[in-house]
């Protein structure tokens, strides 16, 4: 009588996911949808989305997206399957793959980084992060 429909990843689209500033979460986050974080995460992060990293959050942890805009701060290992926004006011510093990358002048960008062409598999049908 009342089945569970599990929505594609296109249900999702136009929809995104809001941390706010002042907000602290201590754990992993696993998201279908777009997502904007201007708290803080210690944490890993997941999504087949986009993340947006604002000017006062910051991710000490992993983060495996499809597409990233750092305007805060980031420590840990980045995977992007597409393209790394890195703007002017940003930090980054850990170990970053990703297909394209775009660093304003003015970002702290102290990692190290490989830029792969298919970086297509990086995200499991079931968005669970592979582990190597």
């Amino acid at each position: 009588m009342f089945e569970k429909s599990t929505k594609s990843y296109t249900d999702f689209l136009g929809k995104t996911n809001r941390i706010v500033e002042g907000t602290i979460i201590k754990g992993d986050i696993d998201s279908q949808a777009d997502f904007r974080l201007d708290g803080h995460l210690i944490g890993n992060f997941v999504s087949k989305g986009k993340l947006v990293v604002g000017p006062a959050g910051s991710v000490i942890g992993d983060i495996t997206c499809k597409n990233v805009d750092v305007e805060g701060r980031v420590e840990g290992k980045v995977t992007v399957q597409e393209i790394l926004n890195v703007k002017s006011k940003a930090s980054i510093h850990g170990e970053v793959t990703c297909g394209k990358l775009s660093v304003e002048p003015g970002a702290d960008f102290s990692a190290s980084c490989v830029m792969k062409t298919s970086v297509k598999n990086i995200l499991p049908p079931d968005g669970e992060q592979q582990t190597t």
